[in-house]
């Protein structure tokens, strides 16, 4: 036996049981409370956090994985990654918050998706100019905070290299690690003080290394890591990467000169374990197995996954149990969930109950088998009961025939169809869907959950706020109209709650960025749409208006991708079934007469395989689905798509193939460079690129707006192009939209007025 084995994590979520990190920190950027407040609350969020995982029984406890607005961002704090503009703001959080969310004269930096999770992370600007300074105060703050609770944490960092390759040179000038030896001393450094400090381990997080890396980047790895290792004073290292299979990367890890390894056993990183074991393992190194996924809330088999750290057990000098990766990705605490059936309560498992499933492997691994017997049987039980339930699996589902997949004509038969129909101007102006969510809004849903709000009376509510919405688009100038979206919580969510399959929880918060939180629902068994579920609205808008007013749709991939998807069957059959229900709603659309119908795939890019052998397939059933969902309709019905905060690139060709008569995408931060992306690549439809990033608070200039459109009319045809922000208003206030969309139709009738 492994006497020596430990259970531990990598992370935890950061907002507290209330959301009491998103409180503080939004009553800190509207002035209601100072610095001292949100630091002193941000300190006790810590401090519960780290008692909470060594009551639960977790052995090695993580510090500086907390964050006030993202772990990425830290890092180059750390470092003293600050482009200029940010070093002109205020010391302090003002100028932290600037990076992130930037002023109303300064733009924040760029957001882009954590590798293939709806986290979003601020991407570093680095180039030959950055000058670097190590500033260690926080995570040795944060370690001696802990050490004054009596408990020695494992500081986690963000690594050299996958600091590098996250980061983004904005003048284009220099490849990612060419400053590695730049950084590397000061991450030297680093190691030093907190070693000074009393931490015996250090933990460097690598998650770069599960993507497709060329040899002389994996040379780099192996050269950095011997760098750290070599020097004298520091503690114990230990190397984490996550989200994918190593490949080959794990033979450089296991190289070098560090003391542990942390990896991942779960999903596609399960072919981990074949490949350590071809290996021959890593005798002598600490080897923390993630066999809990970190990523979903099923619950874990704990037999296999004590059959898989059994088999581990063989080829390494120590195990540890983990989840995959950060437990900041799922919700805190199922036992919150009093709305939901406790039999489904029990195929579950959120961030409190895999410390549970951690610590009962740890058990199991260092006590052998009998000792947890009893566990073992219960979670049988479990997986028993999920798998047999009705719920699951529905005959009329997956009975359903499949309709087709193409349009009837191309898209420039459509095109002209559309325009006879519609009669926009070149350069048309619309926004992505929703508009504010005000307080107003959100008091009215929770007093109709309560009770205390008539279901008529929330109607008529909903339908005063769609008519000041119209209302307001008219009197701006838009062309094509949305009705707001008052009625919905959520994108996806307000989609789950009315379909059949998934299921909503009340209190499954999850960090989306910053101080952005959403609620994923669970997909549990077979999907279909039991009624309309937009009709009414969007019909009801269209009522109001002769302007066209667009249904709005959330896509399946983005249903799947913000969602917790069932682990029990292929992401493409889930992905069908969506569609098949979407396809319904879509038709309804169309026969109410709405002549513009957006169904929105935000997600897709998020969702491509980390390595480039398996997108193929998921590309393939992606845009069928999306395709399944919206061509049944006819030439003259115009069908958009959205897209946002992730680099397209990749999924260029699958965007042609979807065919969606309009793609509006994020092109704000990236100053339109996906325009010139999608002119290389000959996109034949019509494109929004995004001149207004509505992430941060400052209002874009006409002379702004301008420039962004004279941008993207150089590299694309005017007469396919749309004038939108770069995502949805709900995050914003009115004040700020009504003067933003002011700006956007002044400069759209002045760039077209020069055409």
């Amino acid at each position: 036996m492994t006497s020596t084995s430990r259970a531990t994590v990598h992370g935890y979520p950061r907002q507290g049981a209330n959301r009491q990190l998103k409180k503080a920190t939004e009553a800190y950027w509207a002035g209601r409370t100072g610095a001292d407040a949100l630091l002193d609350a941000a300190r006790e969020l810590r401090s519960q956090r780290w008692a909470e995982l060594r009551d639960a029984g977790v052995d090695d406890i993580p510090s500086n994985d907390f964050s006030l607005y993202d772990h990425v961002l830290d890092t180059a704090w750390l470092l003293g990654a600050i482009p200029a503009r940010h070093a002109a703001v205020a010391q302090g959080l003002d100028r932290y918050f600037a990076m992130a969310r930037g002023t109303a004269d300064v733009p924040p930096l760029e957001m882009t998706k954590w590798f293939d999770t709806n986290y979003h992370y601020l991407v570093p600007e680095l180039g030959p100019d950055t000058t670097f300074t190590l500033d260690p105060t926080k995570p040795l703050t944060e370690f001696a905070e802990a050490l004054e609770q009596g408990i020695l944490t494992r500081p986690v960092v963000l690594g050299p290299v996958s600091f590098l390759l996250l980061a983004k040179d904005p003048t284009g000038s220099a490849q990612p690690l060419d400053l590695l030896d730049r950084i590397v001393p000061l991450y030297a450094d680093l190691l030093g003080q907190l070693r000074a400090a009393g931490a015996e381990w250090v933990q460097l997080d690598e998650p770069a290394l599960v993507t497709d890396q060329p040899e002389a980047v994996l040379e780099r790895v192996a050269e950095v890591y011997a760098v750290l290792a070599a020097e004298r004073v520091r503690p114990k290292i230990l190397v984490a990467s996550y989200f994918d299979r190593l490949g080959d990367a794990l033979p450089v890890l296991a190289a070098a000169p560090v003391e542990g390894l942390a990896i991942d056993f779960t999903g596609p990183a399960a072919a981990n374990l074949d490949d350590l074991a071809a290996l021959g393992g890593i005798q002598g190194k600490r080897l923390v197995a993630g066999v809990v996924t970190g990523r979903n809330i099923w619950a874990a088999d704990l037999a296999a996954a004590l059959g898989a750290l059994e088999r581990l057990q063989e080829l390494a000098g120590t195990v540890d149990v983990a989840p995959s990766c950060s437990l900041l990705h799922v919700p805190l605490d199922v036992t919150l969930e009093r709305d939901l059936d406790p039999e489904v309560v029990s195929w579950l498992s959120f961030a409190r109950q895999k410390l549970a499933e951690i610590v009962t492997l740890r058990d199991g691994l260092v006590e052998g088998r009998p000792a947890v017997e009893e566990a073992l049987r219960r979670n049988a039980d479990r997986l028993a009961s999920r798998a047999a339930s009705p719920i699951v699996r529905v005959a009329a589902v997956r009975d359903r025939e499949e309709a087709g997949v193409r349009r009837n004509r191309p898209y420039e038969a459509r095109r002209q169809a559309q325009q006879d129909r519609l009669g926009l101007p070149d350069l048309p102006t619309t926004t992505i869907g929703s508009f504010p969510q005000t307080a107003d809004l959100r008091k009215a849903r929770a007093e109709l959950r309560a009770g205390r709000l008539s279901d008529e009376a929330y109607q008529e509510a909903m339908r005063a706020e769609i008519r000041s919405v119209i209302t307001d688009q008219e009197e701006l100038g838009l062309d094509v109209l949305v009705h707001g979206e008052p009625e919905r919580n959520d994108m996806v969510q307000y989609f789950a709650e009315q379909l059949d399959g998934f299921l909503a929880t009340r209190h499954g918060w999850v960090q989306s960025y910053g101080s952005r939180y959403v609620r994923p629902p669970i997909i549990a068994g077979d999907v279909s749409r039991p009624a309309p579920m937009t009709v009414q609205w969007s019909t009801y808008a269209q009522s109001l208006t002769p302007r066209p007013v667009k249904g709005m749709l959330t896509g399946p991939v983005t249903m799947l991708a913000w969602s917790f998807v069932r682990d029990d069957q292929p992401r493409g059959e889930t992905a069908r079934q969506v569609a098949l229900a979407l396809r319904d709603e879509v038709a309804d659309l169309e026969e109410a007469g709405i002549a513009v119908i957006q169904v929105d795939e935000p997600a897709l890019r998020e969702t491509l395989p980390l390595r480039t052998a398996d997108r193929a397939a998921y590309l393939d059933w992606a845009v069928t689905a999306f395709q399944l969902a919206t061509t049944g309709v006819r030439d003259d019905t115009q069908i958009h798509t959205h897209m946002c905060y992730a680099e397209f690139g990749d999924v260029l060709r699958a965007i042609i193939d979807m065919d969606a008569d309009v793609i509006s995408l994020e092109a704000a931060r990236s100053q339109m460079a996906i325009v010139a992306d999608l002119a290389a690549a000959t996109y034949p439809n019509e494109v929004g690129p995004g001149v207004w990033d509505i992430h941060s608070p400052r209002i874009p200039t006409t002379n702004e707006i301008v420039g962004y459109l004279r941008t993207a009319t150089a590299d694309f045809p005017a007469n396919r192009l749309w004038v939108n922000p770069d995502c949805g208003l709900k995050t914003r206030g009115y004040p700020e939209v009504r003067a933003t969309l002011a700006n956007l139709v002044a400069a759209t009738t002045r760039v077209r007025a020069e055409a």
